[in-house]
């Protein structure tokens, strides 16, 4: 048990959205369970709630997962044991003002973040909420309502000694860089004026949900400096972390936004929603000011992206659409080595991880597909089911695997670690 529990501390950490400050999607692991059920490989399973979206982060042997409780309008954030599913604690706050979502967006949809000493949750109109790792609250900052017809669910990023937040999607929306120990305001950028009579995508004149951006952002080393990248409506921007100035844009997204960027070997791809616009950016060292036409390398106009974010491997980056098709591009080039449909019922709002060679998709209807990252097709090595609803992400513990479904926590282990 000792040795159990120190592989459980030493572990390496999973402390935000999609693992890291770059956003990558990839586990420090190159192992994970491959095969298992509903009751087969599970080393524990704890009920949730109710139904929520967002994808639960890991910090030695503890889990955290944002959480609503909409009879008493109760968001917050519930601590999770890592070895047993224990729960340790919860904290929140009550939120009694009316605020918009999607019935199938419902509250406390984006991830947690922590640096291993604060806990940082975002829960929309009711704020940024900062916790020890014992659940006592640090400090907590009201950022003004969120008014868009489909929620919200961006999370929460840590750089340094901030912790930078897109409030948003929806008129007045804006990023805002606190200090990670007080809560106090650093800087705040405004997200650029859009207008939708200027589109191009099928939605020309539209200015209900399909506007806005969903996108968190991500933090990139670029040189010797350090860049904040965020998808916006129409634009990719690259900001100083520090001081919130910004130092580059790229045109050629559309004014919709579900994904966030993706960096790797110098590029940034990013993407639109709704058969958007996907563009890619070669990115140097010294970019200023606009950067559309002499470092975008191409864009594809009215493109295939969904709702989550793929991962890239050897040039190649792998994603899928909401209805469950697996798309692999050449990141040189824009072109489309193949798309081929996911076994099951594949339709997904998740965003894949990346485990060493095999890529993980979580469907809504709990099926997890593993494929191999491979430019010649669909190459599966495993589908397995839990028969639970769910719109979140896979996450690697050590090597275990941290599931959430609208119906519980599941912590899915290796056959010979049972």
């Amino acid at each position: 048990m000792m040795l159990s529990l120190a592989a459980f501390a030493h572990a390496e950490p999973w402390p935000s959205w999609r693992g890291n400050e770059a956003g990558d999607g990839i586990a420090p692991t190159r192992s994970a369970p491959l095969n298992w059920s509903a009751d087969k490989h599970v080393r524990w399973r704890i009920d949730l709630p109710e139904p929520g979206n967002s994808t639960p982060i890991v910090w030695q042997n503890r889990i955290f997962v944002t959480q609503a409780v909409s009879p008493t309008r109760w968001r917050g954030l519930i601590c999770f044991d890592r070895a047993t599913g224990k729960e340790l604690w919860r904290q929140g706050l009550t939120y009694d003002k009316p605020e918009r979502s999607h019935r199938a967006n419902p509250y406390c949809s984006a991830s947690p973040t922590t640096d291993g000493q604060h806990v940082i949750a975002y829960y929309g109109s009711a704020g940024l909420v900062c916790y020890d790792l014992d659940g006592k609250e640090q400090w907590r900052r009201e950022l003004g309502p969120i008014d868009h017809i489909w929620g919200h669910s961006t999370s929460p990023v840590i750089h340094g000694d901030l912790c930078i937040q897109y409030h948003g999607p929806g008129e007045g929306a804006y990023l805002i860089a606190v200090d990670k120990r007080t809560g106090q305001t650093v800087w705040r950028f405004d997200e650029p004026a859009w207008n939708t009579k200027d589109r191009s995508d099928g939605f020309r004149g539209r200015d209900d949900g399909v506007v806005g951006s969903f996108s968190t952002p991500i933090t990139i080393r670029n040189g010797d400096r350090d860049e904040l990248i965020m998808s916006f409506p129409n634009q990719l921007i690259a900001l100083d972390p520090a001081t919130g100035k910004r130092l580059w844009h790229c045109d050629g997204l559309n004014p919709l936004v579900y994904t966030s960027p993706v960096y790797a070997d110098g590029t940034l791809i990013a993407m639109g929603g709704y058969y958007g616009n996907t563009i890619a950016v070669k990115v140097a060292a010294d970019s200023r000011g606009d950067i559309t036409e002499s470092q975008r390398l191409w864009q594809q106009v009215r493109h295939n992206g969904g709702i989550g974010t793929g991962v890239v491997k050897d040039g190649r980056m792998y994603y899928h659409n909401s209805g469950g098709i697996v798309f692999c591009l050449d990141i040189a080039t824009g072109k489309t080595l193949w798309k081929q449909r996911l076994p099951g019922q594949g339709k997904s709002w998740g965003s894949f991880l990346l485990v060493g060679d095999n890529i993980y998709t979580l469907s809504q209807s709990g099926e997890t597909v593993i494929f191999k990252a491979s430019p010649t097709g669909l190459d599966v090595l495993a589908h397995n089911t839990l028969g639970e609803v769910t719109n979140s992400s896979p996450v690697p513990a050590g090597d275990d695997l941290i599931l959430r479904t609208h119906n519980a926590l599941w912590c899915i282990t290796q056959p010979d670690a049972e």
